[in-house]
């Protein structure tokens, strides 16, 4: 008789549901018989914009120290991001995509006996590194979808070690004013780490929402996290960054693994980082596309929630999953978002003109149908 392993696992572990990824081009055209040039795929947050020409020569010129391991401090990354962004290299550390970097901080603060406070509807990481470390997850009720930081703030209790909060949320698209922002921080305990996940930021283009980097002398217990992965176009190689007080990230480096960014990564980044042209083109193209994308749901007769960032929830004012999956026979790949608890939701990525325009036929072909 086998050994049933999932018995041996902590038991967060054992009622884990794993995290699930927007579907891949290539098991949608495995799965209905498509080319993979004939599909759109706007399910991930990713930048449709392909990497930059500058990215593409900096990877190719690392080619060479493949044997090599990576520069495990990541010297030169954090040296441009702290003249960059006006901060210490000793408060950054680096990580495997942002996620890396929300799953240090759980591993590092968080035990069975404390608890982790965040919104509903916010990304679905959150709960997950909370449940695989045993602490008991504390969702509180959203405000116009997005977070409602006076009734976090009355959920912090003495037990409460970690509060994760995005700005711009994700896959709402909602985001924070600084008032309220700095009212919250304010009524936090400093032994409270704030986790203050910006993923999105550079895809904000107004003053109302805050740079969470400007409150890191004022908060010793606030930590950003940040990825190369969005605005920047470097999903594939996985790197982002936490910034926060020096004691802070010493401890994120002890449970950090060694090496947890590799060399191409790196070298991508720091070549993305000073590419400002890229920069301004990616916010160009998700401006114009968000405004497409609104004008085609109106159109439809359809509502959404704004968002800052690169992609939009859009309410089908039904069900969204049957949509979902006849827009997949039309080769458009969207994210169903019934998992937050938005179950009449598609998030939509903004993609490239024509990419968005596919995906408006495509809705309006199917949504005719009844």
């Amino acid at each position: 008789m086998s050994c049933d392993f999932l018995s041996l696992a902590r038991p967060g572990v054992q009622k884990l549901s794993p995290y699930v990824p927007g579907k891949p081009v290539e098991e949608l055209a495995r799965e209905f018989g498509l080319r993979p040039q004939d599909i759109v795929k706007l399910a991930s947050n990713e930048n449709p914009l392909g990497p930059s020409p500058a990215v593409r020569e900096a990877i190719a010129g690392a080619f060479a120290e493949l044997t090599r391991y990576p520069d495990g401090n990541g010297f030169a990354l954090k040296q441009a991001l702290a003249a960059k962004l006006g901060v210490d290299t000793a408060g950054i550390t680096l990580g495997n995509g942002s996620n890396d970097i929300l799953e240090l901080v759980t591993r590092a603060f968080v035990g069975p006996e404390h608890e982790v406070v965040f919104s509903d509807h916010a990304f679905a990481v959150y709960p997950i590194v909370t449940q695989a470390v045993g602490a008991k997850a504390v969702s509180v009720p959203a405000k116009d979808w997005g977070h409602d930081l006076d009734a976090m703030a009355a959920a912090i209790t003495p037990a409460t070690r970690v509060v994760f909060i995005a700005n711009p949320n994700n896959p709402t698209g909602t985001w924070i004013e600084r008032p309220a922002l700095e009212a919250f921080l304010d009524r936090v305990p400093e032994n409270v780490i704030v986790v203050l996940d910006e993923a999105y930021t550079e895809y904000v283009e107004t003053d109302d929402v805050p740079n969470g980097v400007d409150y890191l002398p004022r908060y010793p217990n606030l930590l950003v996290s940040r990825t190369f992965s969005k605005a920047y176009g470097l999903a594939a190689l996985r790197v982002g960054y936490g910034l926060s007080s020096p004691v802070i990230a010493d401890a994120l480096n002890r449970v950090r693994q060694p090496f947890n960014v590799n060399s191409l990564a790196l070298a991508a980044a720091l070549a993305a980082l000073q590419d400002e042209a890229y920069l301004i083109e990616s916010r160009r193209i998700n401006r114009q596309g968000m405004q497409q994308l609104e004008d085609g749901c109106a159109a439809l007769g359809l509502s959404w929630i704004p968002s800052r960032g690169n992609f939009l929830a859009i309410d089908l004012g039904r069900e969204a999953a049957p949509v979902f999956q006849a827009l997949l026979r039309e080769g458009v790949i969207v994210r169903p978002v019934a998992n937050y608890g938005m179950p009449n939701h598609l998030r939509v990525t903004i993609g490239l003109p024509e990419e968005n325009q596919r995906f408006l036929d495509a809705l309006k072909q199917v949504l005719s149908r009844g």
